[in-house]
């Protein structure tokens, strides 16, 4: 390994390499820092000037879009709860809360660091068993993916603060609105009621900007500018204290991991990795109970598990040729453009390709980094503008942003629908991300099932004949015992004391 990756720094750290490193993270941040844009447009529009350069220069680039946009994506969630990218949608619950009180400088230097360290964590873990992770994705069958989403399900009901059944209707909502649109297994149309538009199913990124950012918007309107005062940001402010950084570290490895599983599983992604990450972070951390109240756990864990995702996501694609998501396709279809045979091949026949691209992603992270921290101040000085010139300079990038997916007007109707219903979720006190959430895993848990049963003939036992899918099955019963075990066990120590 040590070879190889010498190899691949001595192509990444090439002049030409270099600067297309720089460039690709460089729109990716600046396209992670737009509302509703994504890397995947970007993608789009410059892969056609890749023809031009080396393969492994449009590569570096294309990638730099793609995980630099996760470092772009929290900047406007932690600043003004518009998430830049779907797997930043979730660090708006306590990255925002921490710049409600006056910590958005530590809140955005934690997320670049999170972000660096689990990116790290990820190319480490892509470099030494990218062969053996692509082996044991394949592993995954239909059984095993239901049974997973099932499982983010359940912790999906702890992303809610206050009353549990409010946080189950939201998951079971976002499930009915996951399954409108087109059936991929039969062709039929549900739930579209006439609509064309509609075939494609629920717009992420228009329910995403609606719920959290528009609603936001909506929210605070009428209640008068901020105190500028409270945004002032130093060097000193920047800095995390010490109980922070403490508390902060464990959260960074357990999203480490939890990103760099569900990266190296097609299909899945950073945006289920960052969910689950704060699913686990509202278990597990030491302070818990102020996750949802500007825990720097709620920044840490979900921060790293989306980059770390970012990265190992390249891992089916180049050793399978197997695309996880329309991102990877694209770069799939770059690299068959310029040549390149993904799979073992590509490890054989082209490793200076494979190589320079891992130690590339490294490069990036860092320059990312390096470049984040100082633009802390940048950042942060956007919210010293006044609301009402603020505010319509957002709907207008929200309405660009949420327009340009698919350049369609319905898209724009959907993200009103969901700023008015996130508007009104707020007002009855109930949780959004658990919405999202069932909007994302919703197709994916019905597409599963349905799959499963029919390779099966009609056998439910089918879920619990497989080592995996058996195992998941087991920690999903485990979650559900622990939600009705505990609060038992705490009324019964309770009366105890009394």
């Amino acid at each position: 390994m040590i070879e190889n990756l010498m190899l691949g720094f001595e192509v990444a750290f090439s002049a030409s390499t270099l600067f297309y490193c720089f460039l690709g993270v460089s729109i990716g941040m600046f396209i992670g820092v737009l509302p509703g844009v994504g890397p995947l447009a970007a993608i789009s529009m410059l892969l056609p000037l890749t023809y031009y350069t080396t393969p492994t220069n449009a590569l570096v680039m294309l990638a730099g879009i793609y995980y630099g946009a996760q470092y772009g994506g929290s900047v406007a969630s932690i600043l003004l709860r518009l998430p830049g990218t779907a797997s930043s949608a979730v660090v708006c619950l306590d990255g925002y809360e921490m710049t409600r009180k006056g910590r958005a400088g530590a809140a955005l230097f934690l997320s670049a660091v999170a972000s660096f360290i689990g990116g790290s964590i990820g190319i480490i873990l892509m470099a030494a068993f990218a062969p053996a992770l692509a082996e044991f994705a394949l592993r995954f069958g239909s059984q095993e993916y239901f049974m997973l989403m099932v499982l983010g399900l359940v912790a999906a009901s702890t992303l809610s603060e206050g009353s549990a059944v409010k946080g189950l209707a939201m998951v079971i909502f976002g499930l009915v609105l996951g399954i409108v649109g087109l059936d991929t297994i039969s062709g039929t149309m549900r739930f579209t009621y006439g609509e064309m538009q509609l075939v494609d199913g629920i717009s992420l990124v228009a329910s995403a900007m609606g719920l959290f950012g528009l609603s936001e918007i909506l929210v605070n309107i009428g209640k008068g500018d901020r105190a500028v005062s409270a945004y002032k940001v130093t060097m000193r402010s920047m800095i995390p204290t010490r109980q922070e950084l403490r508390d902060c570290w464990p959260a960074i490895w357990r999203g480490s991991a939890i990103g760099s599983f569900f990266g190296a599983l097609p299909g899945t992604g950073s945006t289920i990795a960052s969910f689950f990450s704060y699913a686990v972070e509202r278990k597990v951390a030491r302070n818990a109970k102020t996750m949802g109240q500007g825990a720097v756990e709620g920044v840490a864990g979900p921060e790293a598990a989306n980059n770390s995702a970012a990265q190992t996501a390249f891992t089916p694609t180049l050793t399978l040729g197997v695309p996880g998501d329309a991102v990877m396709a694209l770069m799939l279809g770059a690299m068959i453009v310029h040549g390149v045979q993904p799979g073992a091949a590509m490890l054989n026949d082209t490793p200076e390709v494979f190589w320079g691209l891992i130690a590339s992603f490294w490069i990036g992270n860092l320059i990312l980094v390096i470049f984040n921290i100082p633009l802390i101040g940048l950042w942060v000085s956007l919210l010293r503008i006044p609301y009402r010139w603020l505010y319509p300079a957002i709907v207008v990038l929200i309405v660009i942003g949420t327009y340009s997916v698919n350049l369609s007007v319905f898209d724009v109707y959907q993200l009103l629908a969901f700023g008015v219903l996130g508007w009104l979720l707020r007002i009855l006190a109930f949780p959004t991300a658990p919405l999202v959430l069932g909007i994302v895993l919703g197709p994916m848990i019905e597409e599963n099932f349905r799959r499963s049963l029919m390779l099966s003939r009609g056998e439910y036992t089918t879920f619990l004949d497989r080592p995996i899918s058996l195992i998941l099955f087991l920690a999903t019963l485990a979650i559900i015992g622990a939600q009705v075990v505990l609060p038992l066990w705490r009324r019964w120590q309770a009366r105890a004391e009394a």
